[in-house]
């Protein structure tokens, strides 16, 4: 196959919605007790969708704020998945500072695919974040 037909295969792909390959659901995003988790960051991407949310997690839970992330997760994460209801705010020094983008409720298999800037993108390019999800209300 060609280059430019393996480059539009990808991007037909990345277009349609539910292409999430091997990441969870962002409703599954729970603990076995049951409480919500903001997200969960995965170090490992893959230009095959099937391969994508691999290696070592990371679950966050709705109010962290890592100025510093733990160690070994400080410009590792390519993969990333965000509860419904919440939102991951990430930057692309330490202390947030740098670069920032905001990823909504949803799926990111491949963070090469979000621009950081005019030459980056934002797959191992992390190095803080905050996430919150509004409390969840009362139910009827």
């Amino acid at each position: 196959m060609s280059p430019l037909c393996s480059l539009l295969l990808a991007v037909a792909l990345a277009a349609v919605p539910g292409v999430r390959g091997n990441c969870p659901e962002p409703a599954s995003l729970k603990r076995a007790d049951g409480t919500r988790t903001c997200a969960k960051l995965y170090e490992k991407s893959d230009p095959y969708y099937d391969r994508c949310c691999g290696g070592a997690e990371l679950s966050v839970e709705p109010g962290t704020d890592l100025p510093y992330l733990p160690s070994g997760w400080n410009n590792a994460i390519s993969s990333l998945v965000v509860a419904p209801r919440c939102e991951l705010t990430v930057w692309s020094s330490r202390g947030k500072a740098g670069k920032t983008h905001k990823f909504s409720s949803g799926t990111y298999p491949r963070l090469e695919e979000y621009r950081r800037g005019i030459f980056g993108d934002w797959s191992n390019s992390i190095s803080s974040l905050y996430c919150r999800c509004p409390p969840a209300g009362p139910r009827p």
